[in-house]
């Protein structure tokens, strides 16, 4: 389930499935797309989708020094727009296709509540960084 959830006025927009940066970003003036129950890779999918549709991504998808198949996290700011941005899609296509990769390498782990809660961590830190580059 995906739940879209605008601020006062549409700014940015974040694409994430992390519940830390949902709870956290979502009274700021910002849209959310939060992928409730989503992985890694449909994260990486829904921006797909988006640039599609015209929008343009601002932060790397593949930012950090976490690998896709390390955190079951991940948060991408990108802007609404109205013409196909080639240049996201280049970045998003290469993007699945080395996270696909990297989740073909199986992760054993098994995560606490505590070590995923870290990884929380790391991505929200990770997206205020990049908001906070944006606003200058």
């Amino acid at each position: 389930m995906i739940i879209e959830y605008w601020g006062e006025k549409k700014v940015k927009v974040i694409v994430t499935n992390n519940p830390k940066v949902f709870e956290n970003i979502k009274n700021k003036k910002i849209k959310i797309l939060y992928l409730e129950a989503g992985k890694y890779l449909d994260v990486l999918k829904k921006v797909r989708d988006e640039v599609h549709l015209g929008a343009k991504i601002l932060t790397h998808p593949l930012t950090s020094s976490l690998k896709p198949n390390e955190t079951p996290y991940k948060s991408i700011i990108i802007d609404e727009g109205e013409k196909i941005d080639f240049e996201s899609i280049e970045i998003i296509s290469n993007s699945i296709e080395v996270a696909e990769k990297f989740l073909k390498v199986e992760n054993k782990n098994i995560y606490t509540k505590k070590v995923l809660e870290d990884f929380q961590s790391i991505d929200m830190s990770t997206l205020m960084s990049g908001l906070e580059s944006m606003e200058g």
